[in-house]
């Protein structure tokens, strides 16, 4: 993800786009409960959820060090262009991608409970962040 060091600030027109795709996101795929746009410096930007969850700015820390981490781990072994992350835990799964913004690379969060459909869970957060990539802000 390129970053570009004068365009820090991300529009809120931008995070209001977001904020409305993610929670169309939530309601599109069942058994998905929580799924967060931040930015990739690891802040929160928006926030679409059906269960409290505590700490969710470090949920964004900590998902943007998480993908960084792995982008890295790809490209020690000669891969390219980490774009999305999926964790698979006994009572849930996790998808982390990046939006690959020309402006202002951002990443997306999506947990789902363990009977999510995981295949559905990946297109719809790929679809999200896609469209979130191409807007002009």
């Amino acid at each position: 993800m390129n970053i570009n060091p004068l365009s820090r600030q991300i529009p809120q027109s931008l995070i209001e786009t977001g904020r409305m795709q993610i929670h169309e996101l939530l309601n599109n795929v069942s058994s998905l409960d929580f799924v967060m746009l931040c930015s990739s410096d690891g802040f929160q930007l928006a926030l679409a959820s059906k269960k409290k969850l505590e700490n969710t700015g470090k949920i964004a820390a900590v998902s943007s060090s998480i993908l960084a981490m792995v982008s890295a781990f790809i490209s020690e072994i000669n891969l390219i262009g980490c774009k999305t992350l999926s964790l698979d835990a006994e009572n849930g799964h996790v998808v982390l991608t990046g939006v690959e913004h020309a402006h202002y690379p951002m990443l997306i969060v999506a947990v789902g409970s363990s009977d999510v459909l995981i295949g559905q869970m990946r297109y719809e957060v790929k679809k999200t962040s896609e469209f979130l990539a191409k807007i002009n802000a």
